[in-house]
C-alpha cells in the first residue's frame, strides 16, 4: 500500500472519531498512570498521547529512541506511517477501522474500559525492522462519546514474536468481555474465556517476567496457589512450559 494512501485513509478514519477537544475535567497526569497499570510491557518501550482532533502526538516519550533511534521530535504521524512495513499498512487499516467500528458502538461510560491491541513492524533509525505491540487505550472523550485523546504503549515484541500476521484483540477491562483474535471481515463475538479471573492476573505478572514468589506477594496469596494457576493455564492450552504459555499469550493477543 502506498504511503500517501495510508494516510490520507487514517486520517479519515480518525477524524470520524475525534469529538469536540476540550481541556475540561482532564487529568492527564492521573489518566496515564490508572492506564498504564493496565498495560504489560514485554520488553523495551515508549509511550504516546494522541490528539484525534488534531491528528498529531501530544506526546511522544523519551524511550521512543530506545526502541526506534528516533527522538521524539522526529516521531510524529506522517512519520509513523512511512516507517510501518509495507505490508503491514492493510493490516494497519483494516484494524484500526475494526476497532472504531467498536469503539463508536460502545456507550459513553464503557470507552474507557477497553485497550485495542495488534501488532505490526516499523523500521528503526538503522533500517532494521522490528516487531512492535501496539496498545491504545481512550483517557479523553466528549460527552457524546468523540474520541479526543488515546495513550498509545508501543512494546518491542520481536524476540517473542518473529513471524506471524498481525492479530487484532479489544481486551475489556474491569470485568468487560475481551474480543480476542478478531476476523475484520465478520462481526464482532465476544471470545469464551479461555481463563479465570486469577489467572488472567497470574498471566500477566508472568508475561512481565515475575516468578512465582514475587506474584504470590503481588496478590497476597500462596505460591502454591500460583504454581497451581500456571499449571492449570498450561493443561488448559497442552503446553509444556510457561515460556510457550508467555509467546502463546502473546502472539494470540489473549492478554
Amino acid at each position: 500500500m502506498k504511503l500517501e494512501l495510508l494516510s490520507n485513509e487514517a486520517n479519515k478514519l480518525w477524524t470520524r472519531m475525534s469529538g469536540e477537544s476540550t481541556t475540561e475535567g482532564l487529568h492527564i497526569e492521573l489518566d496515564l498512570y490508572k492506564k498504564l497499570l493496565n498495560f504489560f510491557q514485554v520488553g523495551d518501550y515508549y509511550y504516546f498521547i494522541f490528539n484525534l482532533k488534531n491528528l498529531a502526538f501530544d506526546l511522544v516519550s523519551p524511550q521512543v529512541e530506545t526502541v526506534l533511534g528516533y527522538g521524539p521530535s522526529e516521531f510524529n504521524v506522517p512519520h509513523f506511517m512511512d516507517i510501518l512495513h509495507p505490508e503491514d499498512r492493510p493490516w494497519f487499516l483494516a484494524f484500526e477501522n475494526k476497532a472504531s467500528e467498536f469503539l463508536t458502538q460502545l456507550p459513553v461510560d464503557k470507552l474507557m474500559k477497553y485497550k485495542v491491541r495488534y501488532d505490526f513492524r516499523f523500521k528503526k533509525k538503522n533500517g532494521e525492522y522490528v516487531r512492535i505491540l501496539h496498545q491504545v487505550a481512550v483517557v479523553q472523550h466528549d460527552e457524546n462519546g468523540g474520541l479526543i485523546r488515546t495513550l498509545g504503549v508501543h512494546t518491542d515484541i520481536t524476540h517473542l514474536k518473529q513471524e506471524g500476521k498481525p492479530v487484532l484483540s479489544l481486551i475489556g477491562m474491569e470485568g468487560e468481555p475481551s474480543y480476542l483474535n478478531i476476523d475484520v471481515k465478520n462481526n464482532f463475538s465476544q471470545s469464551k474465556e479461555l481463563f479465570t479471573a486469577r489467572e488472567k492476573e497470574v498471566l500477566m505478572l508472568l508475561i512481565e517476567g515475575k516468578l512465582s514468589k514475587e506474584i504470590s506477594d503481588i496478590l497476597n496469596i500462596s505460591k502454591y496457589t500460583v504454581d497451581s494457576h500456571r499449571k492449570n493455564m498450561l493443561h488448559k492450552n497442552n503446553l509444556n512450559n510457561t515460556s510457550e504459555l508467555v509467546v502463546k499469550a502473546i502472539k494470540q493477543g489473549w492478554v
